[in-house]
């Protein structure tokens, strides 16, 4: 049975990941400042306390991680603003025939809620999803599956019914905690044998996860 499906957005709806990750590293660059690559692999997947608490402890308390911020955020949306952010392949005809079958679907990102609904609004697909949940709306960031109870609560759905599709370790592990069927479809990381373990099934893009709950719908 499925009672929800339940997704990630940043790496799983858009391809954003890569392009946060970039902007980044080359901001580092510019400041001459060191570890940026490995620091900001381990922020994928969790919501922007957590990312300043990391930010925090690799470059010490006095670190204007504010500041910093705010520049990427404007050259992100320089980049990808007014609907210029690309989509994953195959998003459009997994979330058409997810509606079709009636499935519900929720938005479940550790993005904050504002900016996840602009993208959302902006890309053209905000209608089908059913419940959006911002990382701003939860107290605690993936790994903890507080914002998949949450979704699948707004949604009215077993959480142990549903299907959660991540790219991140950190979103494996939420969703596995939250006792749903973690659907990984990697990014910028693989899956190493710990993560492995943890997911229901791994694909390579999404056509492949709309052909997945094809067969098991039709």
């Amino acid at each position: 049975m499925i009672d929800s499906v339940i997704f990630d957005m940043d790496g799983v709806i858009f391809d954003s990941e890569r392009i946060v990750c970039d902007l980044w590293i080359d901001f580092a660059k510019e400041n001459n400042m060191q570890g940026m690559d490995e620091l900001i692999l381990k922020c994928i997947g969790i919501n922007e306390r957590a990312t300043e608490k990391l930010f925090l402890e690799t470059y010490g308390e006095d670190c204007p991680y504010d500041e910093y911020k705010k520049v990427i955020g404007e050259r992100y949306r320089t980049l990808c603003g007014g609907g210029k952010l690309p989509k994953k392949t195959g998003v459009d005809e997994l979330l058409c025939f997810l509606k079709e079958k009636g499935i519900k679907t929720a938005l479940a990102s550790s993005t904050n809620v504002k900016t996840v609904t602009n993208q959302l609004r902006d890309a053209g697909i905000l209608d089908y999803f059913d419940v959006v949940i911002g990382g701003d709306m939860v107290t605690k960031s993936k790994p903890d599956p507080e914002i998949f109870l949450e979704a699948a609560e707004k949604l009215g759905v077993d959480p142990t019914l549903s299907y959660i599709i991540e790219d991140s370790f950190n979103g494996i592990k939420a969703a596995h905690a939250a006792g749903a069927k973690p659907l990984m479809v990697p990014d910028i990381i693989q899956p190493d044998e710990e993560i492995t373990k943890l997911c229901h099934k791994i694909f390579v893009n999404l056509h492949e996860v709309r052909a997945f709950f094809a067969s098991i719908l039709n």
